[in-house]
């Protein structure tokens, strides 16, 4: 009698357990890993989340910044970290964008990974040098077709989000212009403003002083709609480009066999996170849409990026690292 009631004790412990770890969660210290330097919009906002989920846990969020690799050294070292809740990842468009521009990712982000929640949208700005003879898209469009492979666009790099919005661009537009990758977004902004390349893809942040200083000139934003930081900014879609739309996208994931009470205990917690008018307000300062949601919707949305991507790569002939 007493050896059975070990055993259903012992069974009720492993049933009950899961769900007890995510009663508790967390009891010591999170690490979220960014795939990039610190001071861009990954690591600002996974710092940004990181530091309210710190005062509703009552636990350390620590940010681990593990660049490299064109973000494949973070994403495989948070793929392969202990499914246990205690390192998440602070994911984005690259991880949609490797699955098809590396041959042998070392990593399945649809394999590896389950979505949490998705944090912020950005979005792609496209800014030509004044000496362009453009004004707006119609004018680029018209001038590119009548001088294919003739004008150019820099990007932060091969694969960045800011390189695909410029092939989806080039794809939806039926257009041929040059991509000229840089080694970051600052040499890339600061050749155009040099006019050594006639048109720049950038995060909106960046790009605004330079526009209000006549610098540059804004020529069209990627999202579907009008961005509050830079309003006077049409979008490609009403532009003439229907359904154009690239953006550079944040969002937490966490390791595939995390289990599903943490995943929804951290998805939210996060949301309540995004709801509060101080972390909005951070994030509309810098140019970025908070978002929120559920798992499910930010999964659907990883999945749409990873097949629009894969056609726009093999539609610009991108051969594969």
């Amino acid at each position: 009698m007493k050896t059975a009631v070990t055993i259903l004790a012992a069974l009720a412990v492993t049933l009950f357990h899961p769900f007890a770890a995510a009663q508790n969660y967390p009891t010591r210290t999170v690490r979220v890993i960014v795939p990039y330097a610190a001071g861009g919009n990954t690591d600002f906002t996974a710092r940004s989340v990181g530091a309210k989920l710190s005062e509703m846990w009552k636990q350390q969020v620590v940010v681990d910044n593990r660049p490299g690799g064109g973000t494949n050294i973070g994403s495989q070292l948070a793929a392969e970290a202990a499914p246990d809740g205690y390192t998440l990842f602070m994911g984005g468009a690259s991880n949609a964008v490797n699955m098809t521009l590396y041959a042998k990712p070392p990593y399945d982000t649809l394999r590896d990974f389950k979505a949490v929640v998705w944090c912020v949208q950005g979005a792609a700005l496209l800014a030509a040098h004044p000496s362009l003879p453009v004004k707006n898209l119609r004018e680029l469009i018209a001038l590119a077709k009548a001088r294919p492979g003739d004008l150019n666009f820099g990007s932060a790099g091969l694969g960045s989000s800011n390189h695909m919005a410029g092939e989806l661009f080039k794809m939806m537009a039926n257009i041929n212009i040059v991509h000229v990758p840089y080694k970051g977004n600052t040499p890339s902004i600061t050749d155009a403003i040099a006019g050594n390349v006639e048109m720049v893809f950038s995060g909106v942040p960046a790009l605004i002083p330079h526009m209000k200083s006549g610098r540059l000139r804004g020529i069209a934003i990627s999202s579907m709609e009008r961005f509050a930081a830079v309003p006077d900014i049409p979008t490609f879609n009403e532009s003439g480009v229907k359904g154009y739309e690239a953006s550079n996208w944040f969002g937490l994931m966490a390791q595939s066999k995390v289990p599903a009470d943490i995943i929804r205990k951290v998805n939210t917690d996060v949301n309540k996170v995004l709801a509060g008018a101080d972390v909005r307000g951070k994030f509309d300062k810098s140019g970025l849409i908070t978002k929120g949601g559920t798992t499910e919707e930010f999964d659907r949305f990883i999945r749409s990026e990873i097949d629009k991507y894969r056609k726009v790569i093999q539609k610009a002939g991108i051969k594969q690292i």
